[in-house]
């Protein structure tokens, strides 16, 4: 089942540019806290943005696309919080410990990291393409890796701090369709378990998403969608669940019985299903 993530596939190249001067929006002053989204051109990220904002926190949202960044900073303009936009490539991992603390800067204190960057190309059965294989780990586990160690030690030295982090159900069983993109969320999910672990001592909280379907772009096109829930509607489950402490949570909570149900399934007729 395909789980939905911020920005659908974009050309393999890296952004040239490193990250670009911030671009606030809304009023100056304080909010609730800094809070960071990996991954907020569209999508669910760009949903987290827009909630955070206006329920008062300052935002720093990262993403490759500038145009849609400069978009979501005039829609956020006029909420109670302010939102700064800093246009990132993921794979350029050698950048993250100098943008975090450009952006330590301009938020001050920071309660909230959100990991929500991804990708989910179309493959086909018969592909097995390589480099298609390791951008998308790149992508999704590589930058991960990168943007929760730092927040973890930043969290850790302030002995406070939620970090979550957007898996996909689609990480529970090796499916067919996709082979790489269930492999990468896979990775996250034992990851962030073992951050989870790392970090209660300290205060921290870990929490992981697993989200259903969503409306997003990643999900365009697709058949067969079910349980449908707009990116808004996800971004608020996914706040509420980060806040009541949940180690791990489906997004709707009824995909829980279906990652169950997929789990339960023996190896040998797992390997039969076509889906």
């Amino acid at each position: 089942m395909a789980a939905s993530t911020p920005a659908p596939q974009e050309p393999a190249g890296r952004s040239p540019a490193p990250a670009t001067p911030s671009v606030p929006s809304g009023p100056s002053g304080p909010g609730k806290g800094g809070a960071v989204v990996v991954g907020a051109s569209s999508g669910i990220g760009a949903a987290l943005v827009r909630r955070l904002a206006g329920e008062g926190w300052n935002v720093a949202a990262l993403a490759r696309r500038s145009g849609e960044l400069e978009r979501l900073a005039r829609e956020c303009q006029g909420l109670p919080g302010r939102v700064f936009v800093h246009v990132h490539d993921t794979r350029d991992v050698e950048q993250v410990p100098a943008l975090f603390e450009q952006i330590g800067r301009q938020l001050g204190p920071i309660e909230l990291g959100i990991y929500a960057a991804g990708v989910m190309p179309k493959v086909d059965r018969q592909s097995y393409d390589t480099a298609v294989d390791l951008d998308m780990l790149a992508i999704n586990f590589g930058g991960c890796v990168a943007w929760c160690n730092v927040l973890a030690g930043y969290f850790r030295s302030q002995r406070s701090g939620l970090l979550i982090g957007i898996s996909s159900i689609a990480g529970d069983r090796g499916r067919k369709p996709n082979p790489m993109y269930g492999a990468t969320k896979a990775a996250m999910d034992h990851y962030l378990e073992a951050l989870r672990n790392r970090l209660s001592e300290a205060g921290v909280h870990v929490c992981t998403i697993k989200p259903g379907y969503i409306d997003t772009p990643m999900t365009q096109g697709l058949q067969g969608l079910f349980w449908l829930i707009s990116a808004d509607e996800a971004a608020r489950r996914i706040l509420a669940a980060g806040r009541a402490g949940a180690n791990v949570r489906y997004v709707p909570r009824r995909w829980w019985f279906v990652g169950t149900a997929l789990k339960s399934i023996p190896s040998f007729l797992f390997r039969k299903l076509n889906f």
